[in-house]
């Protein structure tokens, strides 16, 4: 029998406890769900009226009003992938600089970090398109999004990583440096690949946070997908619905991005005990060769 270290094993009386408070749980889940149904049922939400122009391809508002939802859905994508490209880069850079920088200047850049990071990101979007054009910088609106949601992930990502470097045993640097690896190759080869590993989950994460921030380009007028849903719900008055499908999108797009970061650790895995397979079968050849 094993028992855990950090609780004992629940008895029959705590998993019948545990099984009733489950099963009224969800009757109660059940029974708002069924309530809230039934008032906007009411309210002629369900009615087909409502629902038609966003799932009937029958009906004549369907094809336009997908082509519009298109088009915000391409903007957001576009500005959430520039911003998580570079707050990766310039987070990394930020962490690995953090970490080697020496006293004197060390301080700059933990300014630098601790004030963004405590700047909200919509104050960082909206001050990137009031301060940049006063200094001659005259960009797309897509573009001060990006500078606005990339001034304040790259700081969150880079506390990321740097927490993940400073979790890894120090053996790892000390015997990369006992080989004659110098600090730039340690960083690089040694320590990044295994925080970016350790930390994926957390980068994940932020890289979500990213994407639903990019609903907040509704400051400087672009058109990602929310934009889009208001100008839909302006014409059609039916925002329940609207938004309903854009949250849909929503988390099915972060449903994949979570997919693809189990999908990529897997990968790294196996990749890494293949590679500790290769090097024990050499050393086993080695050994019975001698």
């Amino acid at each position: 029998m094993t028992s855990s270290v950090l609780y004992e094993a629940p008895g029959p009386v705590a998993k019948r406890r545990s099984l009733v408070a489950s099963v009224v749980i969800g009757a109660l889940l059940l029974a708002v769900v069924g309530w809230v149904l039934v008032q906007l049922g009411a309210q002629g939400q369900l009615s087909a009226e409502k629902w038609a122009p966003l799932i009937d391809p029958t009906n004549d508002t369907f094809g336009p009003l997908w082509t519009l939802m298109g088009q915000g859905l391409a903007n957001t994508l576009i500005a959430a992938a520039l911003a998580m490209v570079f707050s990766l880069i310039i987070g990394t850079l930020l962490a690995i600089t953090r970490l080697v920088s020496t006293p004197w200047y060390r301080w700059a850049v933990v300014g630098v970090v601790e004030l963004l990071r405590g700047v909200p990101v919509v104050i960082a979007i909206f001050f990137a398109s009031r301060v940049l054009p006063s200094f001659g910088v005259d960009l797309p609106a897509l573009w001060y999004l990006v500078i606005g949601l990339t001034a304040y992930n790259s700081v969150i990502i880079a506390e990321i990583v740097r927490a993940g470097i400073l979790a890894l045993p120090k053996g790892q640097s000390e015997a990369a440096y006992a080989i004659g690896l110098r600090r730039s190759q340690v960083m690089t080869s040694v320590l990044l690949p295994q925080a970016f590993r350790a930390m994926l989950p957390a980068l994940i994460s932020q890289l979500v946070v990213i994407l639903k921030d990019t609903s907040l380009g509704f400051i400087l007028a672009y058109q990602e997908v929310v934009r889009q849903a208001q100008v839909i719900i302006q014409n059609l008055n039916n925002p329940i619905q609207t938004y309903f499908v854009v949250a849909v999108l929503f988390i099915l797009i972060n449903y994949g991005l979570s997919k693809l970061a189990v999908y990529t650790e897997r990968r790294l895995s196996r990749a890494r005990q293949g590679k500790l397979a290769t090097i024990e079968l050499q050393q086993t050849g080695a050994a019975m060769g001698d």
